[in-house]
């Protein structure tokens, strides 16, 4: 059997991209992986996340066990005009 090595992009890997929670846990950060899987603009790789989510519940499993709902928090300087 011919073993399949996982993508590297620059000096990061797969392995080296995971994390774990506090359970011990593995997972993987969608916008970490988002380069390494050759997608340069995050909504073509948003799209193939959603089809896997519809693969993943027509397989029987429950999605939401399998992909976390997590958001990229986005600061703003605000500035109010006095009146």
């Amino acid at each position: 059997m011919v073993k399949k090595s996982l993508p590297v992009r620059g000096n990061l890997s797969f392995e080296e991209l995971k994390k774990m929670n506090e359970h011990g846990a593995e997972y993987w950060s969608a916008r970490e992986l988002q380069p390494l899987l050759g997608y340069s603009q995050w909504r073509r790789f948003e799209e193939a996340i959603n089809r896997a989510m519809i693969s993943c519940g027509q397989s029987g499993n429950v999605p939401e066990n399998h992909f976390a709902g997590a958001g990229k928090m986005v600061f703003r300087n605000v500035s109010r005009l006095s009146t």
